[in-house]
């Protein structure tokens, strides 16, 4: 296990987004549309993109913040303390007492892909107007942190904050489906996967080493600085304007894949805020990332926090 560094002392990370209650349920296969399959385990469990990522990099040793909405019911009052137990900065974290806390419904094939479905309650009551009010956080982070789980107008009001004052900008733009205005904000740092990537940029991942010039043009036209595409178990790729890498993935048999995007997600910016470069981030993401998929579950228990470093 690495020891805690003096970088990893003094580095932090702010993260805008998600706190979900997982339930989750264990299934032989998922179901195909229209098809009823039975649970042989029901599981109440915390996640959220946001709050997984927070946690991720509080895990490999940066000081975390967090800003996003809980809502006023027993799970919102329980996930503030539970993120408090890491050792995350919960101020940004506001309560809206109207809504329900955010929950996401996941199956759990035997062959540990998930299906998901989130219902974003009070996810949805993340506002610009809070995210300005955290200021503070944002603007004195060594990397700000964020994903699509919460209104956009809040996820662009951290970025034109993050980029006044050159805070660097790690987005993993998941789930897509929001407009987004690519080229109004800096972007440092895009984590996608193949099928957002192919989304995004309309070209091919498989051919980006061969086509790094089609697909830097394009990066530069979205004020995109450096891309990220993590395949699961097959190498990430990476390309800025002056290299492109590929680091490997750590083979190993998943019992459950949920949250091992989001453990890739937090840990990197951990790493980066740390001062590491961009192929040593990556790797030290893939290897975390893929012990998580040993344990079932999209977030460890604080206790176990400093194992999966």
């Amino acid at each position: 296990m690495p020891r805690r560094s003096n970088k990893a002392a003094t580095s932090s990370v702010t993260v805008v987004g998600s706190l979900n209650v997982d339930l989750i349920a264990s299934l032989n296969q998922l179901p195909a549309p229209g098809e009823t399959v039975s649970s042989s385990q029901l599981r109440k469990l915390f996640g959220g993109k946001g709050a997984n990522q927070a946690i991720a990099a509080a895990c490999h040793g940066a000081r975390v913040s967090m800003i996003g909405c809980v809502g006023g019911d027993a799970d919102g009052i329980a996930y503030i303390e539970r993120m408090k137990a890491f050792g995350i900065d919960t101020s940004g974290i506001t309560v809206d007492t109207k809504s329900l806390t955010g929950t996401a419904l996941i199956g759990v094939s035997a062959t540990g892909e998930n299906l998901i479905m989130v219902a974003a309650e009070a996810n949805s009551k993340l506002s610009a107007n809070w995210v300005r009010s955290c200021r503070e956080q944002v603007t004195s982070a060594s990397a700000l942190l964020l994903q699509w789980e919460v209104p956009m107008k809040a996820v662009l009001a951290s970025i034109q904050l993050a980029n006044k004052v050159s805070v660097p900008v790690v987005m993993n733009p998941s789930p897509l489906g929001q407009e987004f205005p690519w080229g109004s904000v800096k972007v440092d740092y895009l984590i996608v996967n193949e099928g957002e990537a192919h989304s995004i940029f309309r070209l091919s991942p498989e051919l980006l080493a061969q086509q790094t010039n089609r697909w830097r043009s394009a990066m530069k036209k979205r004020g995109i600085s450096t891309l990220i595409i993590t395949r699961g178990s097959d190498s990430t790729l990476a390309l800025d304007a002056q290299c492109f890498i590929e680091a490997a993935v750590p083979r190993v048999t998943p019992l459950d894949t949920v949250g091992a995007g989001d453990c890739f997600a937090g840990t990197f910016t951990a790493s980066l805020a740390q001062g590491n470069d961009l192929k040593s981030s990556i790797s030290a993401a893939n290897r975390v990332a893929a012990r998580s998929t040993l344990t079932p579950g999209a977030q460890p228990e604080p206790r176990s926090a400093k194992r999966r470093r």
